[in-house]
């Protein structure tokens, strides 16, 4: 496990505000083409309603955010960008229908799941659908990037693609197996995956692509710095689940206990637990959601609070955060100082301050 020996600091609530600000505007150049992506065409009712509604449940929209101030700050177009960052965010919430339904999770964006509202067949439809309208999205972008720009961006969002769905192959196996022996850097190989690439890594990477189609300088500065971002990002929604509030958190609060989800701060309370609370630990996950009892999750709470497993994740993604504010003059060598590079570097303690 690597343990970066900085520490970061969260931003004051006037700073944080300001971000938030800034993601609405981000988000609000998205949301035209999130909208237009819907053809005017049947079924409404079972398919295009179904992802309209859904993504009128506006999330932060970081990724897109995060690929538009990239391309910008390298002297990129947000004409160009747009229609890719657009994808980013369909994608993420295609994903997300397929999470609910995989995980068995009963709120999203303080609403119940798609897959409860409309069944898990229409669910399912819709989340392709989603996928599918993301990768026109794409290529939108592509299109207006000659071919070599064309194919390296495409490659990008492959790879995005194909590293997310591994990633959540491991995490749902786990799950299935029962795998109570996933060790942290078991873990940090699971969020790569499925977190850090789609949400972090790729979006800088596209942005660069987009910025400059046919400069052919490697990629891989990106992905220290959105490797580590990833990680504490993750491990920072992981201490919301268990420790936010329903109302700003917008999801099930405890909701990885009840799916079994290897967190950090699960293999935590493992390595720290006697044999007896390892046994109950292990006889619980092995249930499955529907035939866990609320004392049970109560307990699982209890002991995460005596071995401290929360303060523990808190204090690595701090560690996480200031290595990836550590790897961004790397990452950015070349970008443009000003507003956009602002907004990345920003996000770094965002991320880990963040209360929702």
């Amino acid at each position: 496990m690597i343990h970066p020996d900085r520490t970061g600091s969260a931003p004051s609530p006037a700073a944080h505000a300001d971000f938030e600000a800034r993601l609405g505007e981000f988000r609000g150049l998205v949301a035209p083409l999130l909208r237009g992506t819907d053809p005017d065409r049947q079924p409404r009712r079972y398919l295009y309603d179904l992802v309209d509604d859904h993504l009128a449940r506006a999330g932060k929209g970081l990724r897109p955010a995060l690929c538009i101030a990239t391309c910008r700050a390298f002297g990129g177009s947000t004409e160009t960008v747009l229609p890719v960052a657009a994808a980013l965010e369909m994608l993420h919430n295609a994903f997300l229908v397929h999470d609910d339904i995989e995980d068995g999770s009963e709120f999203r964006r303080n609403r119940p799941a798609m897959y409860l509202e409309q069944g898990i067949p229409l669910a399912i439809n819709a989340g392709d659908a989603m996928q599918a309208s993301s990768i026109r999205l794409a290529r939108q972008s592509a299109e207006r990037l000659g071919p070599a720009g064309s194919r390296r961006m495409l490659d990008e969002f492959d790879h995005l693609l194909m590293e997310s769905l591994e990633g959540q192959a491991l995490e749902i196996g786990w799950v299935r197996d029962n795998n109570c022996q996933v060790d942290a850097d078991d873990y940090l190989r699971m969020t790569l995956k499925k977190t850090c690439w789609y949400s972090f890594i790729h979006p800088c990477r596209i942005g660069a692509v987009v910025s400059r189609p046919d400069d052919r300088a490697s990629l891989e500065r990106f992905d220290r710095f959105g490797y580590f971002l990833g990680l504490a990002f993750q491990i920072q929604d992981d201490i919301l689940n268990l420790a936010g509030e329903t109302r700003t958190y917008g999801k099930e609060i405890g909701g990885d206990l009840w799916e079994g989800k290897r967190t950090l701060i699960l293999i935590d309370v493992f390595s720290k637990a006697d044999r007896f609370e390892s046994e109950r630990l292990r006889a619980i996950l092995a249930k499955p959601r529907a035939a866990r009892v609320t004392r049970e999750i109560e307990w699982m709470s209890a002991t995460i609070r005596k071995y401290g497993s929360l303060d523990h994740a808190r204090r690595v993604a701090q560690q996480f955060a200031a290595a990836a504010a550590g790897e961004l003059e790397a990452a950015y060598a070349g970008a443009r100082d000003g507003h956009d590079k602002d907004f990345v570097r920003d996000l770094v303690r965002y991320v880990v301050g963040r209360r929702v």
